[in-house]
């Protein structure tokens, strides 16, 4: 990305935004990063080609699913996305057409998936995650758990996945024939999981405003906490040296280094005085990391530096989706009240 202080709104000079009468739920960038994304609580999904990202006359809206979309990932490969709803659909679409997965006995509230050597898909559904095969139709493993699966996560190499629900997480390895977990317990109810990219850790978003954390070495216990509100979004840089979080007025950042954060307290970035941070993204190669608030705004932050970039002003509701795409070149968001936009990050002449 070039030079941070060098542009003043990313929105008119390299974006485009528009609006749908929905609540965004979600956006993504398919794996190949030609195609952007966002999922709605009407049941649609909203396509824009990366290749025409600023003529939103390209962008189109398709009703995939009988009720709200409650997960959309990247599909394994190609062009196309995944998601789950309250119609208990798995489906996989892409602006040429849309094709059923699967279908659950209850919402699928969570997918995600993983592309390498064996790719995988992965759907939470009551208390269960069922694996899928890149297809995404043939059911490998079914994991259970003690209570309703909050959220689901793939390690950095698709070797494990890691499950939030009540009393603690689950951490599975995705080949294993002998079904079992290791299990991390804390008391409380967990409602997000993130790994650490180099499986070093698990953290979870906690109901009571804070975070908890286990060291996968030997499990012991990591508790961040003073949070004025709930934590709905969090993701580690690129090295894994910073988990940020949402659920403050700034960006709060944890150290995962040096020993940290057992016994460290957090660098917070600049965010908006007063205004809840709702959302961040973290930049898949450089020390940047992208955070919404709940007027609608959103800042760049370069936070070795902390120098900060306004991308989007306040504005048609709360920030309730944010991606990079797979090179941090552009970024996406989505409000809940229906604007939809992106960014071009790429380095012009």
């Amino acid at each position: 990305m070039s030079d941070l202080s060098s542009r003043q709104d990313l929105v008119t000079d390299r974006g485009a935004e528009t609006r749908f009468d929905a609540h965004i739920t979600g956006c993504t960038f398919s794996r190949d990063m030609t195609m952007l994304a966002f999922a709605t609580g009407e049941g649609d999904v909203i396509f824009a080609p990366v290749a025409s990202l600023r003529d939103t006359s390209t962008w189109t809206k398709h009703e995939l699913h009988d009720g709200p979309v409650l997960s959309i990932a990247p599909d394994v490969s190609g062009n196309a996305v995944l998601t789950g709803g309250e119609d208990c659909i798995l489906r996989r679409s892409a602006p040429s057409g849309s094709e059923e997965l699967g279908k659950t006995r209850r919402w699928i509230e969570h997918v995600t998936s993983f592309a390498g050597k064996t790719s995988l898909i992965a759907l939470a559904c009551g208390k269960q995650v069922e694996l899928r095969d890149a297809s995404g139709r043939t059911v490998l493993r079914t994991l259970e758990h003690p209570s309703t699966v909050s959220g689901i996560a793939f390690d950095g190499k698709g070797k494990r996945i890691a499950a939030s629900h009540y009393n603690g997480a689950s951490l599975w390895f995705t080949a294993s024939k002998d079904g079992s977990a290791r299990p991390f317990s804390w008391k409380g109810s967990h409602t997000g999981i993130a790994i650490h990219p180099d499986g070093e850790a698990l953290v979870t978003a906690m109901q009571e405003n804070e975070l908890h954390g286990w060291r996968l070495s030997d499990g012991h216990n990591m508790r961040m906490s003073g949070y004025p509100s709930k934590i709905a979004s969090m993701a580690f840089t690129r090295t894994g040296k910073w988990l940020a979080t949402s659920g403050a007025d700034c960006v709060v950042l944890w150290p995962f280094f040096n020993g940290g954060p057992i016994g460290k307290p957090p660098a917070e970035m600049p965010g908006i005085p007063g205004t809840l941070c709702t959302r961040v993204a973290t930049h898949p190669t450089q020390d940047v990391l992208a955070a919404g608030f709940a007027d609608g705004s959103i800042l760049l932050i370069e936070y070795t530096s902390e120098r900060v970039l306004p991308v989007r002003m306040a504005g048609n509701g709360s920030i309730s989706a944010l991606a990079f795409n797979g090179n941090g070149a552009a970024l996406a968001w989505g409000t809940e009240e229906g604007a939809v936009g992106a960014a071009d990050l790429s380095a012009q002449s």
